[in-house]
């Protein structure tokens, strides 16, 4: 650990591979200090108020779980974490280790302090799981050094070192996992005024000027996720500047995102083929997962992961045991009339409406 916690040296940030150009560009684009970070201000709060205490008690922080929907930033707060509490800090992926000497080298290397942030980690094989328990409970690693019969195990101490896992499926972490991080939070969608903000600092980051309606534009079919704010506003700098004069207005957003098939809601041209196909192949369903993906030409388990939370969280969509339903919602969007059950489960009933109770009258 530092000896001054007001002074923290500069986080070492490695990864498995070299940064591409793109992913060079994308750390230009986080913040560089915890209270920067737009958004999630009660797991700002909770973060700060943990990261001040660890500094006082020069003590490693404690193990963190950071899980919502990708893009929302988790591993920007991993790399804020390091940086307010002045360690190194060493990326890598649950996917990427295949076997403990993965990750003998890393653990063996970290100073007292240190961060190692895990992304995806509910991916990670159950022998890794099981090398990291004794490590994050103990800070010891235990290594085989022969195998067969007469296989010896040897106990190795290491430093006190903060784990950071980060997981977009909260629900796929083993419960002996799950129980050994001190900090779990959640990242939620950002709203509107947020995204805002986010849209309005990339342009000027990108050096480009964008009007603030042009700005709400684009933060409004950003389906709440910073991730892709960011991603559109590279696609309408770059329409800004080869059909319009390069300051991004509410006309040049809107065109720009016509042409990419965002619309007002954020749906994207997946997201229409799914509710389309829905309503006019298969009158508004229910229709089940496997028959709706081969009727738009997507994998089942894409569709399931990637497609279908926005479109139910947006109250386009609705998974019932029977199959996926379109609501009155998805109905109106595409100018058709609801049938009667949609709209009345729309409005919260179950068909048919209930009576009225005489004793309200």
């Amino acid at each position: 650990m530092p000896t001054d916690p007001n002074q923290p040296r500069r986080p070492e940030i490695t990864t498995p591979e070299q940064l591409s150009d793109d992913e060079s560009q994308e750390l230009s684009l986080r913040p560089q200090r915890l209270s920067e970070f737009v958004g999630q201000p009660k797991v700002k709060d909770s973060l700060q108020i943990a990261i001040d205490a660890a500094l006082n008690r020069r003590e490693p922080l404690d193990h963190v779980l950071l899980y919502g929907p990708p893009g929302l930033g988790k591993t920007t707060l991993g790399m804020l974490i390091a940086r307010e509490m002045g360690v190194n800090i060493k990326i890598t992926s649950g996917p990427v280790l295949e076997k403990p000497a993965d990750l003998v080298s890393t653990l063996t290397n970290l100073r007292e302090g240190d961060v190692l942030f895990i992304d995806e980690i509910h991916r990670l094989r159950p022998i890794i799981e099981e090398f990291l328990y004794p490590a994050m409970e103990d800070y010891r690693v235990d290594i085989r050094i022969s195998e067969g019969p007469n296989a010896q195990t040897i106990s190795m101490p290491i430093e006190r070192f903060t784990l950071i896992g980060a997981t977009t499926r909260y629900g796929l972490l083993t419960p002996p996992m799950r129980a050994r991080f001190g900090i779990v939070q959640r990242l939620n969608y950002y709203p509107v005024d947020q995204l805002t903000f986010i849209v309005s600092r990339t342009a000027e980051i990108f050096g480009v000027k964008c009007e603030a309606q042009g700005a709400l534009e684009i933060a409004r079919r950003s389906r709440g996720t910073p991730r892709v704010a960011n991603r559109l506003i590279r696609r309408v700098r770059d329409y800004a500047q080869v059909r319009a004069d390069g300051v991004i207005t509410k006309a040049v957003a809107d065109a720009a995102l016509q042409l990419l098939e965002v619309d007002e809601f954020g749906l994207d041209e997946m997201d229409t083929r799914v509710l389309r196909s829905l309503i006019e192949q298969f009158g508004g369903g229910p229709v089940g997962l496997g028959t709706l993906a081969i009727a738009i030409g997507e994998d089942a388990g894409t569709l399931e992961e990637v497609y279908e939370p926005f479109l139910i969280q947006t109250g386009f969509l609705m998974r019932t045991p029977r199959g996926r339903v379109a609501t009155a919602q998805a109905y109106r969007r595409f100018g058709y009339a609801p049938p009667v059950d949609q709209a009345n489960l729309q409005a919260g009933f179950t068909s048919p409406p209930p009576q009225q109770n005489l004793f309200d009258a």
